[in-house]
């Protein structure tokens, strides 16, 4: 996890300590994580992308994709994402809805608020792993985000 006044290409807004650990993990195997920030609630999150609270001093810069948990405590990921897009900022930044909802109005809402994709967490270990490592590979070695 980086410093608060540090740039980061990954900000992973997970409030479970099981996936976030287990992301993080993954994400290091393929040498992914260097610039990481995990956050564990919306408050959190938004104060990471507008630099606020604990952030004030942090870099300007936006990660190059957020991982987004959508049942949080404080902000649920929904409103994350509502805020993120509403602002001129933050509005291009890809955002992965990675989460363990299958609910339909979850992934129609969070399309409609413009989630880049919506990832249902598999169960099973080996699943996961692969599904994170795939997504991580993507979105930042061959996405090419905004600057």
């Amino acid at each position: 996890m980086e410093d608060a006044d540090t740039a980061f290409d990954i900000l992973l807004v997970e409030d479970s300590p099981t996936d976030g650990e287990l992301c993080i993990r993954t994400l290091k195997k393929h040498n992914l994580a260097n610039k990481l920030l995990w956050v564990k609630d919306g408050a959190e999150a938004l104060d990471a992308l507008f630099r606020t609270g604990a952030f004030v001093g942090r870099k300007d810069g936006n990660p190059k994709v957020v991982l987004l948990d959508l049942r949080l405590p404080k902000i649920d990921g929904l409103e994350v994402l509502r805020r993120v897009r509403a602002d001129e900022r933050t509005k291009a930044v890809p955002v992965v809805v990675l989460t363990s909802s299958k609910e339909e109005r979850d992934l129609t809402e969070a399309y409609k608020l413009g989630a880049n994709s919506f990832i249902v967490k598999p169960v099973e270990f080996d699943s996961f792993v692969d599904t994170v490592s795939k997504l991580g590979l993507y979105w930042l070695l061959v996405n090419k985000p905004p600057s």
